[in-house]
């Protein structure tokens, strides 16, 4: 049975033409999507200084890249990123790094995977993480793995296939930070408010999930009472035997409702027997949690150097503009007031000083040349009122030494 029309051979022209356009079409889309596009290309230059790429870019998908960072167990894998991809440079003496790059949602996104790796990369390896300055916006150099760091909303590592060679990794790592976006260009403000946060940051683990959090600090129900709605965060840092747990909400709601639920739970967990916190407190849009803490008077002391910084930031105009604008130039118009006042005195002290020493001299100048003058008046001045002293002829006079000529 033939359907009618198909005889025609111009419509079987019509229909292969068709069918040869869409099977390329469909065979174009799937070599393309395998194809790194514009932002890997610029992220992946085929020469970066002296290296050279000698691999294709490879797009991860999420199991490629657990694999490829050797993520822990407890990583976040929900917080993973939006894309990654790894390609493979050399160096100008053949030796071959690969260099993976992974992006994520936002900055503290980012930050929380790139601790969540430098703990895995440490426990590997057994050995004592260096310090590397200047590359991205916080990285650490692991012998053995290779060199991590973070830069925005990226978290790049680059491993030698050696082991070795530091200062090409370093160089590298350098080279591949240039090229990404800076982001906000620091790490997340909430690091910055722990106890001696400086030294407290290069081993702090920063959560931006339930189950990151979770896998964090193990044995701890009270944990999953924490809700991570409207962006929650949380920095976990150890003091000495303590470990410190931050939460920070966004609103006050969040984090009046995330209090009740957790003073009620660890009623709960008390009554069963069950492991609580040594101490909790809300200080502001923060919950604060000390575990493991050798007692409780350690543990408070430790809540105790927590401050909560509001930061308020007005969506429309500020309603206290004019107020301050007022406080402003008042305050600025008495200094400038005060500073011409003190300028003005200190210029008329001065100018009296400088006036009084000059007068000064030129007084006694003049009394010296007074003194010096000869005087037949006893030292008083002789008027030739009545004109009967003949004027002296100064050409007659003898000069000093002369003698007139009877003398001789």
């Amino acid at each position: 049975m033939s359907l009618p029309g198909l005889s025609n051979p111009a419509l079987h022209r019509f229909m292969r033409a068709l069918l040869a356009a869409v099977s390329f079409t469909l065979s174009a889309t799937v070599v393309l999507a395998d194809q790194p596009g514009p932002e890997m290309a610029r992220i992946f230059p085929s020469n970066l200084g002296s290296f050279h790429q000698t691999g294709r870019i490879s797009i991860l998908n999420k199991e490629s890249q657990r694999e490829t960072l050797g993520l822990v167990n407890d990583a976040p894998g929900e917080v993973l990123e939006v894309f990654g991809a790894e390609t493979e440079y050399a160096s100008p003496d053949g030796e071959k790094f690969r260099v993976s790059v992974n992006n994520f949602e936002n900055d503290s996104a980012a930050y929380s995977q790139f601790t969540f790796l430098r703990k895995g990369w440490r426990e590997r390896s057994g050995t004592q993480p260096a310090r590397v300055e200047n590359t991205g916006t916080a990285s650490e150099m692991i012998p053995g793995p290779g060199l991590m760091f973070f830069k925005g909303t990226t978290v790049v590592s680059v491993i030698s296939e050696s082991g070795r060679n530091s200062d090409q990794i370093t160089a590298l790592a350098r080279l591949v930070a240039a090229n990404l976006d800076n982001g906000d260009g620091d790490i997340p403000v909430l690091v910055k408010h722990l106890p001696n946060w400086e030294a407290a940051r290069h081993d702090v683990v920063y959560a931006v999930s339930q189950a990151s959090l979770l896998g964090s600090i193990p044995n701890q129900p009270i944990l999953k009472e924490l809700t991570f709605e409207g962006g929650t965060e949380a920095v976990i840092a150890r003091f000495g035997q303590s470990q410190l747990l931050i939460v920070e909400f966004t609103t006050p709601q969040f984090s009046i409702e995330n209090d009740q639920r957790i003073w009620t739970k660890i009623s709960e967990l008390k009554s069963q027997g069950q492991p609580t916190p040594i101490a909790y407190r809300r200080v502001g849009n923060y919950s604060v949690f000390v575990f493991n803490a050798p007692d409780e008077k350690t543990a408070n002391a430790l809540v105790d150097q927590v401050k909560y910084e509001q930061v308020v930031q007005w969506l429309g105009d500020d309603p206290h503009m004019a107020e301050r604008l007022t406080r402003y130039f008042r305050h600025t118009t008495s200094g400038v007031l005060i500073a011409v006042l003190k300028s003005s005195g200190l210029s008329l002290i001065l100018c009296a000083g400088i006036g009084g020493l000059l007068g000064a001299m030129l007084f006694r100048h003049r009394r010296a040349q007074q003194a010096a003058l000869y005087s037949d008046a006893g030292g008083g001045t002789r008027l030739n009122l009545d004109e009967l002293t003949d004027t002296n002829k100064s050409q007659r006079l003898l000069g000093p030494g002369e003698q007139t000529e009877a003398d001789s």
